[in-house]
């Protein structure tokens, strides 16, 4: 783990202290959206300077471990030309972990999933990603080669 990685695991921590929120969903729906917004920042310092447009979104949640609530957690746009590739949050808790976001591909009309990424996975506090058809504990970290990896059906 880099030192960039493990500042980053530590603010985290302390930004997340237990007891400053009324229940361990609370925590996690703020962590999911801070850890979103840190994505963010970490793709577009990725894509400096290469051209894709980048984008924010609202996506709203309805978890039915979470009193049936909806809540907005933020996603990504990547544009180039008239190709997208999405990244959209589509659960909180589910298959042994917290915070799953898919990565898909809008092309020709189409949408084709293209990975799906896990903010907690286990003890791993740490983004990890697979295939959209691997078997759940199939993960690898994501990170700059994976993320590159995922959106290269951006280019034609």
């Amino acid at each position: 783990m880099s030192a960039k990685e493990r500042f980053l695991q530590k603010l985290q921590q302390h930004r997340a202290v237990p007891g400053s929120y009324e229940s361990k969903s609370q925590a996690d729906i703020a962590a999911f959206r801070q850890r979103m917004g840190q994505l963010q920042a970490d793709i577009e310092g990725w894509l400096e300077g290469t051209g894709v447009r980048i984008e924010s979104t609202t996506v709203s949640l309805v978890e039915l471990l979470v009193d049936n609530r909806s809540f907005d957690i933020p996603g990504i746009e990547l544009r180039l030309e008239n190709r997208i590739v999405k990244f959209t949050p589509v659960f909180l808790y589910g298959q042994g972990v917290t915070g799953c976001v898919e990565a898909s591909l809008c092309a020709d009309g189409k949408v084709q999933p293209l990975s799906r990424l896990f903010m907690r996975s286990g003890e791993n506090i740490n983004w990890t990603c697979t295939p959209p058809t691997a078997i759940s504990g199939l993960r690898r970290a994501f990170n700059e080669d994976a993320f590159f990896e995922i959106i290269e059906g951006l280019l034609p």
